[in-house]
């Protein structure tokens, strides 16, 4: 469908390149009072509020920006690989849609109660990815992504609550914000959104660009803009144990680890002729539970498999290697000059033995004091990559993250 325009006039004052560096922004120490948590440490933000009760931060971030204008982010949730969803309540009725949306498709800026949210903006955008690190107090295999809602006046998601710790952060415009530690969460019947069927607001305030909100947990909230407004929320993993379960067994049973050897079938050589075919024989039942009772596992199958299964891209992300990859001497030359970087789609994680990147595990050798800093600071300078340039077996794992587009040549400016 031909694109026409529509009164969603260009933000020219706020319109950045969305592919152009960031500075980077390095967590607060865990000791250190920080406006970002309101001058609390990270160390007494996380014993006393993480996952315990709400907590309201005015001017957690002064003068902030938001990470994308109104109209870059109409723009990526154009994009077939970004997860978009745009939410409208007119006449009393919700409506869910999904993205992609050209711009024709989107509401008229003058229409009330609509809101586009748009997921994982981490993912495209290197000043959003740089606003995300501002939360990696808490880890990265907790810290899951960014999300923009843009919402028109009027506009919200309806009383709602959420299965995991998010932080609102409030970057344009202002949003009244109610929030209940209610234990009724029964929701409605009939909308597609979750939408809760007895709210009881217990305290509410007006955010304004700079302010925060911290959640916790099935804590009950409704927000509504006033006036257009943008929205950052920062959301972290909180898988089910259903979903760790599942996973973790998957990933037992693709390395071929349990009781049995690898690749052993299920046999039954006194199995007896049957009068009832369609009846579940006694002996499977006992021999799989036989089976299934014999799976060992042990504390390094765990670890091997979180790193692994947290550090694993969302299946949307695709990463784009260099169109004129740079041969490894001159990727080394290059990197000892300007540093390098992790592309914001990358995940590195570890533990004492090994590292995870991009859902790949592998045991540590020579370059574990590099590779760890790497995956703490997500960058690496030129004076720090050419004290590791001698090591060959490091600067070939690092050329080959680059030629597949993990890293990135140059340190943020």
């Amino acid at each position: 469908m031909p694109k026409r325009p529509i009164d969603h006039p260009a933000d020219t004052a706020s319109a950045r390149n969305s592919s152009s560096a960031a500075k980077p922004v390095l967590p607060p120490s865990s000791d250190t009072p920080t406006p970002l948590l309101g001058n609390l440490t990270p160390s007494q933000f996380m014993r006393r509020y993480w996952q315990k009760k709400p907590l309201l931060i005015r001017q957690a971030i002064p003068n902030v920006e938001a990470p994308l204008s109104r109209d870059e982010l109409f723009e990526l949730a154009d994009r077939d690989e970004v997860e978009a969803r745009l939410i409208t309540h007119f006449r009393n009725k919700w409506k869910l849609e999904h993205g992609p949306f050209a711009l024709d498709e989107l509401p008229s800026l003058k229409q009330r109660a609509w809101t586009l949210l748009v997921q994982g903006v981490d993912l495209y955008d290197n000043r959003a990815r740089a606003l995300l690190d501002r939360f990696r107090f808490v880890p990265d295999a907790r810290l899951d992504d960014l999300m923009i809602s843009y919402a028109s006046d009027g506009g919200g998601v309806g009383p709602h609550f959420d299965s995991y710790d998010v932080f609102l952060l409030q970057v344009k415009g202002k949003r009244r914000w109610r929030i209940s530690a209610q234990k009724d969460l029964t929701l409605q019947d009939g909308p597609p959104l979750k939408v809760l069927q007895n709210f009881q607001a217990e305290e509410e305030w007006v955010l304004e660009p700079g302010d925060m909100l911290y959640l916790p947990p099935h804590i009950a909230h409704d927000g509504i803009a006033e006036g257009e407004c943008m929205t950052c929320s920062i959301g972290f993993r909180a898988p089910s144990a259903s979903e760790l379960t599942a996973q973790f067994l998957y990933h037992l049973a693709e390395r071929g680890e349990s009781a049995s050897p690898s690749g052993a079938l299920y046999r039954d050589p006194q199995q007896p002729a049957v009068e009832r075919p369609a009846e579940l024989p006694a002996p499977l039942v006992e021999r799989v539970g036989a089976i299934l009772a014999g799976i060992k596992w042990n504390e390094q199958d765990i670890a091997s498999f979180l790193g692994t299964y947290l550090s694993e891209p969302k299946p949307s992300v695709v990463f784009d290697p260099p169109q004129r990859p740079l041969n490894e001497a001159r990727f080394i030359s290059r990197a000892s000059k300007s540093g390098i970087r992790l592309n914001r789609k990358t995940n590195l994680l570890y533990n004492r033995r090994f590292f995870f990147v991009n859902g790949e595990e592998t045991l540590f050798n020579g370059a574990k004091k590099w590779l760890i800093d790497l995956a703490d600071h997500r960058c690496m300078s030129a004076k720090r990559f050419v004290t590791l340039s001698h090591d060959s077996s490091v600067t070939a794992l690092l050329h080959e993250w680059y030629c597949a587009g993990w890293i990135e040549v140059g340190e943020l400016a």
